[in-house]
Formats: C-alpha cells, structure tokens, sequence
C-alpha cells in the first residue's frame, strides 16, 4: 500500500498536466466575459456560434483543410513505394535513405521553414502557395514512411509471391494483394499525417502571406489584435476534432498498432 500511494500520486499529476491545460481552454471557451480569462465569468455560448462568423476563419481553414489532405495524398503516393522497397528489397545505403526520409522529423520545424524560405522562395521564385504544399508534403512524409513499413512487416511475403506463382505480374500481386492488406496502416497514416499537417505552425509561419494563412497561424494573428474567448472556443473546437478523428481512427483500424 506504501508504494502503491506514490505511484497513483504521480500518476494523477501526470494526467493533471497533460489534461489540465485543454481543461482550461474549454472552460475559458464558454465564458461570458468579453476577454479571454480563467475561471470564466459566467456562461455562454456565443464565442462558439462566433467563431463560425470570422470570415478569416472560415478561409484559413479551407486552406489548412487544402494543405492537410492534399498533402497528405501526396506524401502517400510517395511513400507506399518507398516504404514497399524498403521492406521488400536489400537496398544499398537503406539506413541512409531511412534517416534522410526521416529528416523533417528529426529537424525542428523553425529550421525547415527557414530554409524554405531563404534558399526557395526568396532566391528561386518558387511561389509561396507552392512551397508551403512542398513543405507540408515533406513533412508528412516521414510518418506515411514509417506507418506503411510497419504495416508490411506484418504482411507476409510468401502471400505476395503466392499471387506472382498463380500467374499475377508483380505490379498485379501489389495492387491486388499489398494494397487491401495494408489498407489500415495506409488509412491510419493518412490520419497521423492529416493531423500533423493541420496543427502544423513552424513551417507555415514561415510560409504564410498575404493571401494565403493557415488557421493555426491566423489563429496567432487574430490575437495580436483581438483577445476574447473566441481563440478558446476555437481551439477546444479543433482540439475535439482532433481527438474525435485519433479515437475513430483506433476504434475502427486499431490505430495504435501502426504508430
């Protein structure tokens, strides 16, 4: 019993701190003062139906929504035959390629966003818009990498070769049986993948201007100028989109056996 009160004790704080502060937010997100402040004064609904009211918004989350999935779709068409050849054939340099590809993870977003803008946009021309989907794909990359090889290990190999000895082309055997196989890790890297490209905000303050903000950096922007619940509301709104995607995502894939 004398340890067991410690641990319980520590493990109550952990939760405390992981959970406390997005206890917060929500709390904040109902109140019916006309500044963003905890405890909340009073209780109301309006900063919620507000923040469905800001056109900026609205179009900053059209863009991240852009940026998420088409992004993601891309780092996938990338990925899949990467993480295939990875996990099916000795390649020369395949640790390399592993820590390469893993690069965007490893490298603090500030620096990739950095590097982006001073080496790409500034010298080279390349359109914002174009650079920003660049940066998003490449950073989603490395989570649709490493998902879809841990989907393959546990796919056996001689259910692949048995399709190429019945008479199936080895490109046949990966659509016809790779492909509806793995369709869970795929599915569930695209989520990991969705997830980190929405939230993200190094790279796309970087990346933003006139005319193209995400809603995580417009979210910034508009307390600059503005400072009422509304930032709560929405941030407790995205928070439970979130968690409403990564709980889907585990009850109907079993999302935490590919990540």
């Amino acid at each position: 019993m004398s340890t067991r009160f410690p641990l319980t004790l520590v493990l109550w704080l952990v939760i405390v701190f992981l959970i406390g502060p997005f206890l917060i937010i929500v709390a904040a997100s109902f109140s019916a003062g006309e500044t963003l402040a905890f405890p909340p004064q009073g209780f109301s609904l309006r900063w919620i139906f507000k923040v469905f009211t800001v056109e900026s918004f609205r179009e900053s989350f059209v863009t991240s929504m852009i940026l998420a999935v088409g992004g993601t779709l891309v780092a996938l068409v990338l990925g899949i035959p990467a993480a295939y050849a990875m996990s099916r054939y000795r390649l020369p340099f395949s640790e390399t390629v592993r820590t390469v590809v893993s690069a965007p993870v490893i490298v603090p977003g500030i620096i990739v966003g950095l590097a982006l803008l001073r080496y790409f946009v500034v010298p080279v021309g390349i359109p914002i818009t174009l650079a920003l989907f660049l940066a998003h794909t490449a950073l989603v990359l490395p989570y649709a990498v490493r998902v879809v090889s841990a989907s393959l290990a546990n796919l056996r190999s001689d259910i692949e070769e048995a399709a190429v000895l019945l008479g199936s082309s080895r490109l046949g055997a990966f659509f016809r049986v790779v492909l509806p196989n793995i369709r869970g890790g795929i599915l569930s890297a695209f989520i990991l993948g969705f997830v980190t490209s929405f939230n993200q905000v190094p790279v796309s303050l970087f990346l933003s201007g006139p005319g193209i903000r995400t809603l995580p950096i417009d979210m910034l922007g508009y307390m600059e100028i503005v400072f009422d619940p509304s930032i709560a509301a929405l941030s407790a709104l995205l928070a439970f989109l979130s968690m409403g995607i990564v709980l889907m995502a585990e009850r109907f894939l079993g999302f935490s056996r590919y990540v």
